[in-house]
């Protein structure tokens, strides 16, 4: 369910907010769909094809690369991307190695439409936007199923090196997804059992005493090969960049895949992690920071203005799943996901917030100007999440027409057990002689309860070509959330019910010499599980729709994707909050804009990957406060562009080179006091390749430059990451 706060998780809440969890999972699916009826007469079936280890690429396998063909995620299909008709990129295993990626954030980062700076530098979570919305709410998406998030802390997070590849969806995917943004979705595709052996260690070390060893294995368990195993884990003891906070993390992913025949195939897939961290978080008030102060100081980016031995994030999570399908014939397919999850997070935080007066008689004393106010906040959380999607699927063929239709089922549930802070006071810091150790008091509960919620979707799809030539995409789905919170503070209990219907079509047309021009129209739907103050009835659950229009070019047998599209996408009856953090349904926001993007290995060992956004409208178009209508939306540049090169030597040397540039942005005109300058980043990598020996050496912001990554309608804005270097040696047999 979608929440409004004040502002991001470390700011206050809304005190009036009756609803804090995100949508989860559902109850039980006892059964696939069954009952597959025989085709129409006059139809036959579609032959099968069988993809095979060093054959062609599948849809959920390794990329051979950078350069992805295949995707599930935006038709829940095994769909050549050139016949997708919305825009998606695809971020392999081995881009992300040879970049030096070590979050799902960073991953993104050479992609376009995404925001990676929203929060700037953040230990915890991979902060992004996606065409100017929000992406950390209602959630990232794990193997095709939602990692929902209570929109406060409890956020599943993504290991990147856990992932075989890491999915972008831009737009609206109501209609396969249910509850979700309109600025899209994340997908990270888990690493799953191969048939061939596989055998990685890894180790790392790198700035701020980072120390890391991971290793992934795979292979058959038996001669028949029915039986199939992959084991992947990590274990880091590093340190936070300030504060002399810790920054560990373990993670293991056991999965196992069992082929009883060629038809069948059940995949458990299970992960375990645990994070003992710090809090290391780039806030400063926007004066300080992005403008000086009334003396012409500024606040020293390197400061810690938190408390070492307070700031505190420990997280638990488990996961267990599976992935089964069955071919009843050469028709038709059932398949059944499910996963079971829970996750325990403990936090509490001091951050500094604004100037303390001292001398109000003199604004232009420097006494002013040296001491941070600083607030507490904090939340301890418990989530039990279950999803469950079944799915039918037909491939039929009738003369030169070809079907591919999927129906689908899909159950989630999920209860959080939440009892969260913000406020509080910690004692002031002086910015140029910071003390630590002072009084820290914490506030009363601004929420104590208990929520369980749930989400059962019904949804068809029909994807059919033409000659060859033509692909159709139509699809409809149908859902119903519930949400049940109970409150710890008053007793209280809050019911609320919603629907609501969303669709989607597509047209791609497959001319000669690999051009595929397509238009789209999508939709989303997220129920606002919040009750407005003035009139006691809920709030109308938010919607999205989108119109696309692009191209795309994949040269035959060659390792190249480029793709443009164009898309004007609004969103509807969106949650806000007033001065006195009262919630209120604004109205329309706007978001038009063009993207570009390429990947291609221009001729041997030379790799280019590039993105170009220009968003000239993302505003609020409609609201009952006047003076909202033509304000912007935070963190949206009007100009952003990334580029990656990398060449691998015929003696074994390989050295890449990338530059990310943002554009300025005004953010919220009633409180920045200018607008955030633009930025660009260059990163870099030289490595080494002898026998079964890699060896890389991996530099994000190379020059170390300082940069506001945005600053929001609060006053506060947040400084992107500082230089990170890691060099890396992993050995394969």
């Amino acid at each position: 369910m979608r929440h409004v706060y004040a502002a991001r998780p470390a700011r206050q809440r809304l005190l009036h907010a009756s609803i804090t969890a995100a949508f989860g999972t559902a109850a039980v699916l006892s059964t696939p769909l069954a009952g597959a009826q025989e085709a129409s007469a006059g139809s036959t079936t579609l032959p099968t094809v069988t993809v095979t280890g060093g054959a062609e690429e599948s849809a959920t396998g390794r990329v051979n690369g950078y350069t992805a063909r295949r995707s599930a995620t935006a038709t829940k299909t095994d769909t050549p991307l050139i016949e997708t008709p919305q825009s998606i990129s695809v971020i392999p295993a081995d881009l992300m190695e040879a970049q030096g990626a070590r979050t799902v954030k960073d991953a993104l980062s050479y992609s376009p439409g995404v925001i990676p700076t929203r929060y700037g530098a953040d230990s915890r979570y991979d902060w992004i936007s996606l065409r100017g919305f929000d992406a950390y709410s209602p959630g990232f998406y794990l193997d095709g199923m939602p990692l929902r998030n209570n929109g406060n802390w409890g956020i599943w997070p993504v290991e990147s090196y856990g992932a075989e590849r890491i999915e972008l969806l831009r737009g609206p995917a109501s209609v396969l997804y249910g509850m979700s943004g309109p600025g899209g979705l994340v997908n990270a595709v888990s690493k799953r059992p191969t048939a061939e052996p596989l055998r990685e260690v890894q180790v790392q070390i790198g700035d701020h005493g980072r120390r890391q060893i991971a290793a992934d294995v795979s292979g058959p368990l038996g001669e028949d090969g029915k039986l199939l195993y992959r084991l992947t884990a990590l274990t880091r003891d590093a340190d936070l960049p300030a504060g002399d906070m810790k920054d560990d993390r373990t993670f293991i992913a056991p999965a196992f895949t069992w082929k009883p025949s060629s038809d069948t195939s059940l995949t458990v897939l299970s992960q375990f992690g645990r994070t003992r961290a710090g809090v290391y978080s780039r806030t400063r008030p926007a004066v300080g920071s992005l403008v000086p102060t009334a003396i012409g100081t500024t606040i020293p980016s390197d400061l810690f203005a938190g408390e070492p031995g307070y700031n505190r994030f420990d997280m638990d999570t488990s996961m267990i799943g599976y992935l089964f399908e069955h071919r009843i014939n050469d028709a038709f397919t059932v398949r059944q996901n499910a996963r079971y999850g829970q996750l325990d997070v403990d936090y509490t935080a001091v951050q500094g917030r604004n100037f303390i007066t001292v001398n109000p008689a003199n604004p232009r004393d420097p006494a002013n100007f040296s001491t941070l106010r600083r607030t507490v906040s904090g939340s301890n959380e418990r989530i039990h999440a279950l999803n469950l999607d079944n799915q039918l699927e037909a491939r039929l063929r009738s003369g030169d027409v070809q079907h591919t239709v999927l129906a689908g089922l899909e159950y989630q549930r999920t209860r959080i057990d939440q009892v969260s802070y913000s406020g509080g006071s910690a004692s002031p810091l002086n910015i140029y002689n910071p003390v630590y150790g002072g009084a820290v008091q914490l506030p009363a509960p601004w929420y104590d309860g208990v929520a369980t919620l749930a989400q059962t979707g019904l949804y068809l799809q029909d994807q059919i070509k033409w000659r060859d030539r033509w692909v159709l995409t139509l699809g409809a789905r149908y859902d119903r959330a519930t949400s049940d919170v109970d409150s710890r503070l008053d007793g209280s209990q809050t019911k609320v019910s919603e629907h609501k219907a969303t669709k989607r079509a597509g047209l791609t047309y497959l001319a000669e010499g690999g051009w595929a021009p397509y238009v789209s129209y999508t939709e989303s739907f997220v129920p606002t599980a919040m009750r407005n103050p003035a009139t006691g009835q809920p709030f109308k659950p938010e919607t999205g729709r989108q119109y696309e229009a692009g191209v795309r070019y994949q040269p035959e047998g060659g390792k190249q994707r480029y793709s443009a599209a164009i898309f004007d996408l609004r969103r509807k009856n969106y949650l806000t909050a007033d001065d006195n953090f009262v919630p209120r349904q604004t109205g329309e926001i706007q978001v038009r804009g063009l993207e570009l993007e390429a990947s291609a290995e221009l001729m041997p060992r030379l790799n280019v990957v590039g993105s170009y956004s220009y968003t000239p409208t993302a505003e609020i178009t409609a609201s009952s406060t006047a003076r909202e209508i033509g304000k912007p939306l935070t963190a949206v540049s009007r100009n952003a562009a990334a580029l990656w090169v990398d060449y691998r030597f015929a003696n074994r040397i390989k050295v890449g080179l990338g530059a990310r540039y943002t554009g300025s942005n005004r953010g919220d005109l009633d409180a920045a006091p200018a607008k955030v300058p633009s930025f660009t980043v260059f990163d870099a990598m030289i490595g080494y390749d002898i026998d079964r020996w890699s060896f890389a050496l991996n530099v994000r912001n190379l020059g170390d430059k300082t940069y506001i990554g945005n600053c929001d309608q609060y006053g506060n804005c947040y400084y992107g990451d500082p230089r990170r270097v890691v060099a890396t040696a992993t050995y394969r047999w």
